[in-house]
């Protein structure tokens, strides 16, 4: 039913890696082969492609559903539907900034200081473009294939670049004047497929499970039992993601409780309940937690 595209490069395996944790492991005949499938009735096709490409595709109908990122999307300009943000990696988890740099020393602080005709080397012509003439400079953007921060001053005034921590480009010499985009990755739709209610319910049943397996990441589900004198502080000390299960224990005066809890805290979280009375507990791993 669903042509779909997904990421190649930097995205590809953990985007490869959230679809098997979500059922719907996508097979390839080799790891670098372009087309694969997913054993689902709702997906009829899958592609890997660079993420710069997935907006323009989805836009022009060659896919139902994608994966990229908003600066991608921005920066193409094309009308696709958004049905939502993916945090499932590192590179994902966290957003890149789209922003405006120039050399530490430079004189501008702001973006309007910057000069008449100055020049712009980005990966991202056509969002500079009209981010600069919104801000009523006259620029010359010059298109960069990587490295751009390295392009001041011998070939660029400033440069339009994605940074996560900007870290980077001060150990480049160069100081942000402006963020221009904050990017997450997205599940898009093309308009005309998302309009058809049977591929509108497939997409949001596949992102319900893509999005269910992100929200069980990092997270284990408790059992344990406790007495009722003891039932109160065990609560306490539980970080529930929503309100505890209690269920009264059949023939006997005590309590099971189940909860989610951050697997983070889980090495602290155990011996305090066993300090407080719990007896019996139980860790368990999560797949899922859809709401």
């Amino acid at each position: 039913m669903l042509r779909l595209v997904l990421p190649k490069g930097s995205l590809e395996r953990a985007t490869l890696e959230l679809f098997d944790a979500a059922d719907l492991a996508v097979q390839r005949s080799s790891d670098v082969d372009y087309r694969g499938a997913i054993d689902d009735p709702r997906v009829a096709e899958v592609r890997i492609l660079r993420p710069q490409e997935i907006p323009g595709y989805v836009a022009e109908g060659l896919f139902d559903l994608g994966i990229t990122g908003r600066d991608w999307i921005e920066e193409t300009g094309n009308d696709v539907v958004s049905l939502g943000e993916l945090h499932y990696s590192k590179a994902t988890a966290r957003p890149i900034k789209v922003v405006l740099a120039v050399a530490a020393d430079s004189p501008v602080r702001v973006t309007e200081d910057l000069p008449q005709g100055v020049r712009v080397s980005t990966e991202y012509p056509g969002l500079t473009g009209r981010y600069l003439a919104k801000h009523g400079v006259d620029a010359q953007v010059l298109l960069s294939y990587g490295a751009t921060e390295a392009k001041i001053p011998e070939i660029a005034d400033a440069v339009v670049e994605i940074t996560e921590t900007g870290r980077a480009l001060k150990a480049a010499g160069l100081r942000i004047v402006d963020t221009i985009l904050v990017s997450y990755t997205e599940l898009i739709a093309n308009p005309v497929a998302y309009q058809d209610r049977e591929k509108r319910h497939a997409m949001a049943q596949l992102h319900t499970l893509l999005q269910g397996t992100l929200e069980a990441r990092g997270r284990v589900l408790v059992k344990l039992n406790v007495g009722a004198d003891d039932l109160d502080k065990v609560i306490g000390l539980l970080p529930a993601l929503k309100s505890p299960t209690v269920s009264k224990l059949f023939g006997e005066g005590g309590y099971a409780v189940e909860t989610v809890v951050p697997k983070s805290e889980i090495n602290r979280l155990i011996p305090a309940l066993k300090d407080h009375g719990a007896t019996g507990i139980i860790e368990l791993p999560i797949s899922k937690i859809v709401h």
